[in-house]
């Protein structure tokens, strides 16, 4: 309690306030009368207290003296007085220090049993914990030593043993707390805030002998405690580290030892307490420092990787105390110790890292010396060895054990392992590059990371993923787009993503710190000799050259040798290793892997190419580039791969992973090497190509992110950016190994994907070559017919998005054509003038004035050019891109009839892009239009409905684009046969289940009808079309057909509406009407329609619908049951 001004300063006057109540305390000893004590003690001032100390302590002390039980509340109200007393003045006296101390532990202790603590209220104990721990605090001078003579050792014992079993079984943290914080007062290794007897050499030696009795039971104890439930809380575990700590320190600091006495054996009259006495000797150090080895291992184990950071924390305190006082005495714990302060670098909060470096680099100053002395006796040999020697010795013993570690242990163990192989990285730092000079060293760490590493390729869905022209995109996008595809690893020994982090970070921190030649070449070598470790050491490389660039490195003050900093390889050095990196990733046996489990056509083709006698060679003669000579050569292959079918999922998986780790490292090294990598693109972005055309989700995602990092680090906006820049050397490959298919079968891959991912000005530079894709096609169908294919539909794709204006063209046409129709107003007068005079024509009245007007010259077209009037008809050359759709179109002609229905399918979906791109000319689009009918009517009467399917979106393509040119064609070969389909199917769709939306048949007959009603009217087909189409979708406006159907059904009566309105009008109120249509006049007949007066039934809702939005509003739906 603060001072105030009415305290009592006079000793006589503070003797006679106090003395009533200290006799009435001492003749009833009650709560109340200590309480009246205590209230009159906070009126006497400090200094005047200290002079009736003995006074006032009297009638507490005899309070606790007096025999029989003692309520808790008495005993807890005189504890708190004797605390204030305590805490205020100076205890000068031995006698009543030893009393004291005895009364209180007796007042812990239960009476039957010494070493138990009491059976009492919690309130109780916390009350005496802290008295006894203001006790310790107020004892004065020399006094306090005189606990740590033999004959108190009994006495202590009891207090050791007391004291430990509160902070062990305590359920209360509070009461735990404070009775390790006795502990911890009780061996002077307090750390409070108040002012501590400051022991002299001899007198810490003399109390680190007396502890030394005790050393077993509080080190065995405070360790239960530290490694104990993780409910106690971070506070409990804080102040037991600390007690282990500075108990360990105490007894075992190397001062003391070296220092010690000569064995003496005790007094004799000392009894039996002399057998508690315990002699530091050697032996007796040796054997101690192996036991307590034990336990710090256990404790570094559950508290270095503790949630919380005040935990973490005393752990680096409590391994820095050791290493600083009992460097010697504990030889055995100096490896966990640091091992400890190693993990404890990485930590993430920054407080436990900043103390972590600190007592590293005192380690390192105190070490260095120590080596460097000339009086280092041999008994102490082992500490003469350098630091830097016992942390390599340290990592390379961690290296043996981590493929272990990995495999037995937690994440979070693993986690603490690898902070620690990291921190034993970045502490050593530009000494990593002499350790690893030793060929022990460098294996062990390299082999470690390949077992560590080793991923888990038995997931068959990675193997299942695949990758289609369609799903890679039309266009160059964002980054994201492909990033968001990247796939997580799965890993063997480990499932956190934090553990992988680290372990790349260990790779990038050797890189930086290392002999960027001395680690490629030796990872190279291990990436040589077993495909075991392949995927490992290309990842290990990878992360290598990005630490020896400086990317992603955390380096600042983290290494000991402060005058030896770590800095980047120089752009020569990484360029040399990247070169020799990516040549041996894209050499033949390690880049064209296989990756698929069953045969694909591209793959069968691939591998007759590869294994037929005789080989297509495309050469372009020099004399002429329009013109191309095409030769036959002999194979050099004298056998085919192995099948594909043969290769287990295990090796599927295994090479894929092979080829995206690949590919991400040759984007680690563009990223390295920033714009120096771009001499390296005529070498690199090839290959690339190659993979982002493959038929694998993984590989061709993989390939197309690392072309955006190649891209961003070149400094290239886009892909398109960076497919232009260098398309010349890209095209020049694609030529060339054209001429050698069959060695280089992915060739019209790469052209793919850059048709895929350019813009129309690469269109003139490929003209060659897609000539010459187009002439190996004619000579080749048996074999590259589908290899090529691809490349033609990816052509054409391009090609309709480089020259859309026509396809808008069409679209745009079509919806103001049905506009203009909307807006259209209905004049009756103007129909009834019509009426006559179309009636008067026919009986010949007004003919003269009619065949008058016919010979009126009409006015010249707009498409008619003056100047061209009497010049020769000279046709005009066609536009690039319409000369090569022309081409392209004459060999679908061809390959429509091909046996291999995927092949049928991929040339309709060419032949459909085709037509749109050809559309801007109409007089090149129908002769091929006729000349591609008969091919396509065969599909679409007599194929596989895939088939069919797919040729009626041809149809309604070339519907949209020929018009009038068709209608015959359709209207006499086509309409009955789709009619015909649709009837047949309506029952069948009717009656069916859920399930029946999954069959190709439902998906037929929706294709059909989402596209017949446009055909239609783009058309204008006849009545009797018209009727025809009609009564084959009348079924579908059945509430019984799937939802979808009916949708479809209404598009197709919409669009029917709009080419005879009155006819449908009359249809629909045939099946339905509920409005009566009463005559404006007497004299007119009135309208009788059969849809009159019928029930509602299951046409009854579309019919309605369709009157409700093509045609005036009717009369609200009553409402009836459906029949």
């Amino acid at each position: 309690m603060p001072p105030t001004m009415t305290q009592i300063s006079d000793p006589k006057i503070a003797f006679a306030y106090l003395r009533p109540a200290c006799v009435l305390l001492t003749r009833e000893p009650t709560v109340t009368n200590v309480e009246t004590l205590s209230g009159q003690l906070k009126e006497v001032n400090d200094a005047t207290l200290q002079q009736l100390q003995e006074y006032v302590l009297f009638p507490l002390r005899f309070v606790l003296k007096v025999p029989g039980p003692k309520k808790d509340k008495l005993v807890q109200a005189v504890t708190e007085a004797m605390s204030y007393v305590l805490e205020n003045t100076c205890v000068q006296n031995w006698d009543i220090l030893r009393d004291l101390f005895s009364e209180l532990c007796l007042c812990l202790c239960c009476p039957t049993d010494p070493g138990k603590p009491l059976d009492s209220s919690e309130e109780l104990k916390l009350a005496v914990l802290k008295c006894l721990d203001a006790l310790l605090h107020a004892a004065y001078g020399d006094i306090v030593f005189r606990l740590y003579e033999l004959v108190m050792l009994p006495g202590l014992g009891a207090a050791v043993a007391v004291l430990l079993a509160l902070g062990e079984k305590e359920k209360s943290r509070d009461i735990q707390v404070a009775a390790l914080k006795c502990l911890q007062a009780l061996s002077l290794q307090c750390d409070c805030a108040q002012e501590h007897v400051v022991p002299t050499s001899a007198e810490r030696c003399s109390v680190g002998n007396t502890m030394a009795s005790f050393l077993p039971g509080i080190t065995l104890a405070v360790a239960r405690i530290i490694t104990g439930d993780l409910r106690q809380g971070h506070a409990v575990t804080v102040r037991a580290i600390k007690v282990w700590s500075s108990s360990v320190g105490l007894v075992m600091e190397d001062a003391q030892l070296q220092t010690s006495e000569p064995w003496k054996s005790p007094p004799s009259d000392l009894g039996r307490v002399g057998q508690l006495v315990v002699q530091r000797t050697p032996d007796w150090v040796k054997n101690t420092a192996g036991k307590l080895s034990v336990l710090m291992k256990k404790i570094i184990s559950c508290t270095s990787a503790h949630l919380h950071w005040k935990v973490r924390l005393g752990m680096v305190e409590l391994a820095d105390h050791l290493l600083t006082r009992c460097s010697q005495s504990l030889i055995e714990c100096v490896g966990p110790l640091l091992e400890a302060l190693v993990g404890a670098i990485n930590d993430e909060e920054p407080r436990v890292r900043e103390r972590c470096e600190v007592s590293l680099r005192e380690v390192s100053k105190r070490n260095q010396s120590s080596s460097s002395s000339s009086d280092v006796t041999s008994k102490h040999s082992n500490s003469s060895q350098t630091f830097t020697d016992v942390l390599s010795e340290n990592l390379h013993s961690l290296a043996t054990s981590l493929p272990r570690l990995m495999r037995t242990s937690d994440d979070q163990k693993k986690l603490f392992v690898l902070n620690v192989f990291l921190g034993y990285v970045k502490i050593l730092g530009p000494l990593i590059s002499v350790v690893l000079n030793s060929a022990a060293h460098l294996e062990r760490i390299s082999k470690a990371l390949m077992q560590v590493l080793e991923l888990d390729v038995m997931d068959v869905r990675i193997v299942e993923e695949r990758s289609y022209a369609d799903t890679i995109g039309t266009s160059s996008g964002s980054h994201d787009s492909y990033t968001a595809h990247r796939q997580r690893k799965h890993f063997l020994y480990f499932t956190d993503e934090k553990i992988f982090c680290v372990l790349m970070e260990i790779c990038r921190t050797l890189g930086f710190y290392g002999n960027i030649y001395l680690l490629t070449d030796h990872l190279l070598d291990l990436y040589r000799q077993s495909s075991a470790y392949r995927k490992q050491a290309a990842m290990v490389l990878n992360e290598i050259v990005r630490g020896a660039a400086g990317i992603a490195v955390a380096t600042q003050g983290q290494h000991l040798d402060t005058e030896v900093q770590g800095h980047p390889a120089t752009k020569e050095d990484l360029k040399e290793a990247v070169m020799s990196i990516i040549e041996e990733y894209t050499s033949l046996s390690n880049w064209h892997l296989i990756t698929v489990s069953e045969e694909t056509d591209r793959d069968r083709q691939d591998q007759q190419l590869l294994s037929s006698s005789r080989l297509l060679s495309i050469s372009s003669d020099a004399s002429n580039n329009a013109a191309s000579s095409f030769q036959m050569i002999p194979s050099s292959f004298s056998s085919p791969p192995p099948s594909s079918s043969t290769s287990t999922i295990h090796l599927l998986n295994s090479n894929i992973w092979q080829l995206c780790i690949q590919l991400e490292g040759i984007a680690c090294f563009a990223q390295a090497l920033g714009r120096d990598f771009c001499p390296l693109l005529m070498t690199s972005l090839y290959p690339v190509l190659e993979k982002a055309g493959e038929e694998t989700l993984l590989v061709s995602q993989a390939a197309l992110n690392s072309m955006m990092d190649i891209g961003q680090a070149c400094g290239y906006s886009s892909l398109k950016e960076l497919i232009n820049e260098n398309s010349d050397y890209l095209l020049s490959d694609i030529s060339l190994n054209l001429q050698r298919l069959s060695q280089h079968p992915q060739a019209p891959r790469v052209l793919t994907v850059m048709l895929t991912h350019s813009d129309c000005s690469l269109l003139p530079l490929v003209r060659d070559i897609v000539q010459d894709v187009l002439m190996a096609l004619d000579l080749s169908y048996d074999h590259s017919a589908a290899l090529f294919c691809s490349v033609l539909h990816t052509l054409m794709k391009a090609l309709a998005r480089w020259f859309p204006a026509m396809c808008s063209k069409l679209s745009k046409s079509a919806s103001s054509k049905q506009a203009s129709t909307e807006q259209e107003d209905f004049n009756i007068r103007q129909f009834l003038l019509d009426y006559r005079k179309q009636k008067d024509l026919a009986e010949g009245i007004g003919i003269e004035e009619d065949d008058s007007e016919d010979f009126e010259v009409p006015p010249p077209t707009e498409c008619e050019d003056a100047d061209d009037v009497g010049g020769p008809d000279v046709k005009a050359e066609l536009p690039l891109h319409l000369s090569i759709t022309k081409d392209v179109m004459e060999r679908c002609i061809h390959l429509l009839s091909d046996p291999s229905l995927r092949l049928r399918l991929k040339v309709l979906d060419v032949l459909e892009l085709c037509v749109c791109v050809l559309s801007e000319k109409e007089n090149e689009l129908l002769p091929m239009a006729h000349r591609c009918w008969p091919a396509l009517l065969q599909r679409l009467t007599a194929d596989d409905p895939l088939a069919v399917l797919r040729a009626f979106r041809v149809l309604c393509t070339l519907g949209e684009t020929c018009g009038d040119f068709l209608r015959r064609r359709v209207s006499k070969e086509v309409l009955p046969k789709l009619s015909s389909s649709l009837a047949r199917q309506a029952p069948v769709s009717a009656k069916a289940g859920p399930i029946y939306t999954h069959t190709l048949a439902y998906k037929l007959q929706l294709a059909v009808l989402e596209g017949l009603g446009s055909l239609c009217q783009r058309l204008d087909l006849g009545e009797a079309d018209l009727d025809a189409v009609c009564e084959a979708c009348l079924p579908y406006l059945s509430c019984r057909q799937p939802i979808r159907l009916q949708e479809a059904c209404l598009s197709v009566f919409r669009h029917l509406i709009q080419v005879d309105p009155d006819t449908f009008w009359f249809i629909l109120n045939e099946l339905h009407c509920l409005s009566s249509y009463t005559p404006p006049h007497p004299d007119l007949h009135p309208v009788q329609l059969n849809g009159m007066g019928r029930p509602r039934d299951e046409y009854s809702d579309n019919v309605l619908k369709l009157l409700q939005e093509e045609f005036d509003p009717i009369a609200e739906t009553i409402n009836q049951p459906v029949i």
